[in-house]
């Protein structure tokens, strides 16, 4: 991955000097939130073991709830800090259509440049994972019809292959999730063909279709999902690269980063070594084993040498 851009900018250095100014030095407790999913609980467990091993004093404001809640949370203020994923830039931006999501050094710059200038908001640097939407099918179904990428799933929708789809409503409805994939692929599901299910974890929906609950045979999920081999899934590819690069990064407030400016180098190190099959790894303990989140992170940030 190429070398990310320097953290010290003069826009964020201005920011941080100016709410450094007004900030009491009691500094409250550092509000860490994340989302409702499995892999939402594991990154926030990291990031809030590794911060209060740091000294840093925190709130747990962990799995709050879905993308749009914790983005509104972020900035109305209500939390400092949470882990987001670079390619939810687009979304956020309403900037689909921008070449720079779907390159990762250039989709995380865009990001950072939007939200500190928008928003005060700070994207730290991000894990060298891709977590990015996709749907899986079960490999039973793969194998008899030759299903290895989403052009295979259109072929064979066209054909009357018999499908049904588990996912979130959010994965349902946002424009640059399922129906971006219709549209680029040239293929569109009924809405019998779809099963939403409240929230965005794919423990669930991935379930669905590994037991074919209410016919259903594929499954949405993320590129970091660990539970899809043992579970009998495939995931298909995306040659067309429809989907942004999403990986996985800490955003936080410039007035939080301001209070404790030892947010950034405390979590550096944890998303710096946090690719594709480690983080499907740590999210099996917990989706497949049953293992919780908090117990995960801790095991792997002992065995890291990342907490004191």
């Amino acid at each position: 991955m190429p070398t990310l851009p320097s953290r010290r900018d003069g826009l964020l250095a201005i920011l941080i000097t100016a709410s450094s100014a007004v900030w009491p030095a009691s500094r409250p407790a550092l509000r860490v939130g994340s989302k409702i999913d499995t892999e939402g609980a594991l990154l926030g467990q990291l990031m809030l073991q590794v911060l209060k091993s740091g000294g840093v004093p925190t709130e747990n404001r962990l799995q709050l709830g879905g993308t749009q809640i914790l983005r509104q949370a972020l900035v109305s203020g209500e939390i400092d800090l949470y882990p987001e994923y670079t390619g939810n830039g687009a979304f956020f931006f309403a900037d689909a259509r921008h070449p720079a999501w779907r390159d990762r050094q250039a989709g995380y710059e865009r990001a950072r440049a939007l939200d500190l200038q928008r928003n005060r908001l700070v994207w730290l640097p991000p894990a060298p994972a891709n977590n990015g939407w996709a749907i899986a099918v079960r490999q039973d179904l793969a194998q008899r019809h030759k299903l290895q990428t989403l052009d295979d799933l259109a072929r064979w929708l066209a054909a009357g292959g018999q499908f049904k789809l588990a996912a979130s409503a959010e994965f349902i409805e946002r424009q640059d999730a399922l129906p971006a994939l219709q549209a680029a692929y040239g293929f569109k599901l009924r809405s019998e063909q779809l099963l939403s299910l409240a929230g965005g974890d794919t423990a669930l929906t991935i379930k669905a279709a590994a037991e074919q609950i209410s016919g259903v045979n594929g499954a949405m999920a993320y590129g970091t999902d660990g539970p899809l081999a043992a579970l009998g899934l495939v995931m298909l590819a995306d040659p067309r690269a429809v989907q942004p690069v999403y990986a996985p990064a800490p955003l936080a407030r410039a007035d939080a980063l301001a209070r404790w400016p030892q947010i950034d180098p405390l979590l550096a190190p944890v998303f710096r070594l946090l690719d594709n099959p480690t983080l499907q790894g740590l999210n099996a303990q917990i989706a497949l084993e049953g293992r919780d989140a908090q117990q995960v992170a801790a095991v792997w940030l002992k065995s890291r040498g990342l907490l004191k």
